[in-house]
């Protein structure tokens, strides 16, 4: 009798302590997220507060002012901005799906496929400033001049990566089942991977591709050694282009108040559209799941 109730007060006190633990557990972790929280609404504020003033018409109209004058507009940082998102984009996403497919259906145990697996993970976790420099060096030092392509080849090296990662996961995730049943069809394994694989992870991988977006829209130390930045108007990729990122980091270290304020503004349009496509990916995923 006398063991059984020690032996029960063991277990109680040993529910106590699991209590008391989970309790400290999730006290900290609910600290942590307060604390994290606090800072991202503090800083989405700010953001809102200060370059939601900054809006208008001109701002989409007219190109970016010399120092100290009012008005001007971000006209040609937002073209540019663009058009080098969306080129290192349309690069660097089939070639992150192609690579990402290689190491999902062909290189899980292959010696390339480890190799590739390796480099990608260096690249993805690579600062930017480093991939920028890289293509300063083999690009912008051997053509003489800084260059929208020189950006969007910097910017593709960083889409490259996540693509790669996004799209190897998401075709580990489809079940062998579909595969066999292709394969049992009679379906050479690049039908089986074009029709059902591919089909299958779909909002996986341009989930992947929409957080590539989201990341290069930012990125201001791979554009200070490539594309620099331009006061005019310019379509021209092979010389220096106007870029949000670089012309936020300019008129911010300025001491003149209008440029600061447009850097503001640049601030809110880039965080918003970031926010939209993290929303938009979020939401992919979850209709997936």
């Amino acid at each position: 009798m006398s063991v059984a109730i020690a032996s029960d007060t063991r277990r109680l006190a040993l529910h106590r302590r699991r209590k008391l633990i989970n309790v400290i557990a999730l006290s900290l972790s609910l600290a942590a997220m307060a604390f994290g929280l606090i800072w991202l609404i503090w800083i989405l504020a700010d953001t809102v507060i200060r370059g939601i003033g900054g809006l208008s018409v001109a701002t989409f109209t007219e190109m970016t002012p010399p120092p100290n004058v009012e008005g001007g507009g971000l006209a040609n940082a937002i073209y540019g901005s663009l058009m080098m998102v969306g080129l290192a984009t349309l690069l660097g996403t089939p070639l992150g799906v192609l690579a990402g497919v290689y190491l999902g259906e062909y290189g899980q145990r292959t010696v390339l496929g480890n190799v590739t697996r390796f480099v990608n993970d260096i690249l993805l976790s690579a600062p930017s400033i480093v991939i920028g420099l890289f293509i300063y060096a083999i690009v912008v030092a051997k053509t003489g001049t800084f260059s929208g392509y020189a950006g969007v080849l910097a910017l593709a090296l960083i889409v490259i990566p996540v693509v790669v990662r996004t799209t190897e996961n998401m075709l580990q995730l489809i079940p062998n089942q579909l595969r066999e049943a292709a394969y049992a069809l009679g379906a050479p394994k690049w039908r089986v991977i074009m029709l059902v694989t591919l089909k299958a992870a779909r909002a996986g991988v341009v989930t992947g591709v929409l957080l590539a977006v989201a990341r290069i829209a930012g990125e201001t130390a791979p554009l200070l050694f490539t594309a620099l930045s331009n006061q005019f108007w310019s379509t021209d990729l092979s010389q220096p282009m106007a870029n949000l990122p670089v012309t936020i980091f300019k008129f911010a270290l300025s001491p003149f108040e209008s440029w600061q304020k447009m850097a503001w503004t640049g601030v809110f349009l880039i965080t918003m559209g970031v926010l939209a496509l993290n929303i938009i990916a979020r939401v992919m995923f979850r209709k997936k799941d």
